[in-house]
């Protein structure tokens, strides 16, 4: 199997020349499911699991395969595969995991192009659209907000605009599967070599979105409830769909927590109405709060920055804070076990008198 069409370049195989020479193999992961992991390499899909050198490298959950990734395999001869290695990312889409852990979670790796799924109805909330470009754009990869069920909202121009303004320099485009070329805006960013992920809450259509552009039933479906709009999960874990016409498709679960992760970045690409006015503030370390001469305040009460997308602005930057501080504590925790381990050793080995 030619692995060009699935992404290979230079890039990787540059960082696969040291593996090459131990005999291992380059193998793209396209699915992951309770730790376990499926890969496709030039001899065809096989089973994987992690290699005894690779799991015990691992510190952190953001070090294992995730969709998406490049990885270095020894081929058993039960027809499965061990990875070794986890190759360099040129891109990746990651969250802070669920709850109070402070981990990294990659949702999926090496992708061009992130579509962000959102229901035209009970569904959509500008804001959380603000939080996942945020993020998109931290990945590396091109957001591009996509605003499902167009054909359950009387306005949907409207809610392209007002996506459009809360999500500068991003393409935002309505569509609906159950119309005809509902998703023929799809076919200009997919291509041989490219891959995409979906994301999006559950029952915002993703699976069938997936479905017609295949060109088949692939993905089970199902109908929202009633009462909330909500979908019932029917994507139960990631995979890589190649799709017929060329290019890959990340399909990932319904996510209901999308907690930020990174350096920061990407707020300030969301909210650049906000960074570009903050220059005129009287201070150079404005918060856009309470200080006298703030340009952004001034915006504000003139009419110019709707408050919704200031308080968004605020609320996104108080988590990097808090993300920054309890990353910032676990790496002094993790060097002090360290150092401890260290001098423990020492005493170990500590030659007699």
């Amino acid at each position: 199997m030619d692995l060009g069409p699935l992404g290979w370049d230079g890039f990787f195989g540059q960082a696969f020349e040291p593996y090459e020479a131990d005999g291992l193999l380059p193998a793209r992961v396209c699915a992951e499911h309770r730790g376990a992991w499926r890969v496709i390499a030039a001899r065809g899909e096989l089973p994987a699991a992690l290699g005894g050198r690779l799991r015990h490298a691992s510190t952190s959950r953001a070090d294992l395969p995730a969709v998406g990734d490049w990885v270095a395999v020894r081929a058993g001869d039960d027809g499965a595969a061990a990875i070794d290695a986890v190759l360099p990312r040129r891109s990746a889409f990651v969250r802070k995991v669920a709850g109070a852990v402070t981990d990294a979670q990659v949702v999926a790796a090496n992708i061009d192009v992130v579509f962000l799924v959102t229901g035209l109805d009970g569904d959509y909330n500008v804001r959380r659209v603000e939080r996942a470009v945020t993020l998109a754009w931290e990945s590396g990869a091109q957001p591009v907000v996509v605003l499902n069920k167009a054909d359950l909202c009387d306005d949907a121009e409207a809610r392209v605009a007002e996506v459009t303004a809360a999500a500068p320099g991003v393409p935002v485009h309505a569509t609906s599967t159950v119309r005809a070329g509902g998703v023929d805006v799809f076919a200009g960013y997919l291509a041989p070599g490219r891959t995409a992920a979906l994301l999006g809450s559950s029952g915002v259509g993703k699976s069938t979105i997936i479905n017609r552009l295949v060109g088949r039933e692939v993905l089970r479906t199902a109908e929202v409830r009633d009462d909330d709009d909500r979908g019932r999960h029917t994507t139960t874990h990631r995979q890589l769909i190649v799709l017929p016409g060329g290019g890959m498709i990340v399909d990932t679960p319904g996510m209901r927590e999308l907690q930020l992760w990174g350096e920061g970045d990407g707020v300030g690409q969301v909210f650049a109405d906000i960074e570009a006015l903050a220059p005129a503030c009287r201070y150079r370390d404005c918060a856009h709060e309470a200080e006298p001469g703030c340009a952004v305040r001034a915006a504000v009460d003139a009419g110019a920055l709707a408050p919704e997308r200031l308080a968004s602005f605020h609320k996104l930057q108080r988590e990097l804070r808090h993300l920054e501080f309890r990353v910032d504590g676990r790496a002094a925790l993790e060097e002090k076990r360290r150092w401890k381990s260290i001098h423990k050793l020492a005493k170990q080995f500590k030659p007699r008198a």
